[in-house]
């Protein structure tokens, strides 16, 4: 039998939190096993996602340059 593949999660908040006071939360979530980066929403979801994956393409076509 052939499961999914997770490749991350959203947590979602009970509401906004300042962020001095999400500093401990945020270094909590890093220390799961397996996570690479903590990011908050702060904008627009599809905006943030627009926006990184425009970086990533970026990044790609830059190191393929580079090479």
């Amino acid at each position: 039998m052939m499961t999914d593949r997770h490749a991350g999660y959203l947590v979602i908040l009970d509401g906004p939190i300042r962020e001095d006071d999400a500093e401990a939360l945020i270094k909590a979530i890093k220390m799961f096993k397996g996570v690479i980066k903590v990011e908050p929403v702060t904008e627009d979801i599809q905006l943030q996602l627009a926006i990184a994956r425009a970086k990533n393409e970026l990044e790609i076509k830059l190191w393929s340059v580079l090479r």
